[in-house]
């Protein structure tokens, strides 16, 4: 195992930040670090993702080295999550759903620069994806000169689901190796910055 992860929280109620703290103390890949101190990712707890929130977002990543952030919400709809990727959001999780486990998973996935979503609002996001009115402008315009395999697409699905390389590798029965040829093949092409970019690219534009 590497260093743990630096990791800060945002949150309008004490009493919520204080208790998200104390959750993250329970996972020892976690180093917790007061806000407004340099870290690698930022949790941000929220009631609903809308303009002063995503606007919170934005400027916590308008910094010379920006943290990642796992995005924590009562609710997130598709346009939700859409605005929130696009922002740099790196996980999102609804609140209810963010016990221990789900909440440090994200917290690490987003550490080495993957994304996560919940499983059925990843369903929605592709549902929506697919439908014949969806995207538009630039992105939509990339559909018909840029498409994924379907095995790009399984990747990169799993990637979104916060699985690691070996895990994807072993659930699709591939090696590690393809797995992470894959994922940079897609990046390259792209010309995307890594796999969480990757993740949310494919989904605005469609790809997925």
């Amino acid at each position: 195992m590497g260093d743990p992860v630096s990791v800060s929280v945002i949150a309008l109620d004490p009493v919520l930040e204080a208790g998200t703290r104390s959750t993250l103390l329970a996972c020892p890949d976690v180093a917790l670090v007061e806000r407004g101190e340099e870290t690698r990712v930022v949790v941000m707890i929220v009631d609903r993702v809308g303009d002063p929130e995503l606007e919170v977002l934005r400027t916590t990543r308008e910094v010379p080295r920006p943290p990642d952030v796992v995005l924590v919400a009562s609710d997130l709809t598709v346009a939700e999550t859409l605005h929130a990727l696009a922002l740099g959001a790196r996980g999102l999780l609804r609140r209810r759903e963010a016990d221990t486990g789900r909440l440090a998973r994200a917290v690490l996935a987003a550490g080495r620069g993957d994304c996560t979503l919940p499983p059925d609002l990843l369903d929605r996001l592709l549902e929506r994806s697919t439908a014949p009115d969806a995207g538009g402008g630039d992105l939509g315009s990339l559909r018909g000169a840029d498409s994924l395999s379907d095995r790009e697409r399984s990747v990169l699905r799993l990637v979104a689901e916060g699985h690691e390389t070996n895990e994807i590798a072993r659930r699709l029965c591939y090696s590690p190796r393809t797995v992470s040829t894959v994922v940079h093949d897609i990046t390259r092409r792209f010309r995307l910055r890594n796999r969480a970019h990757a993740v949310a690219y494919a989904l605005r534009a469609g790809l997925l």
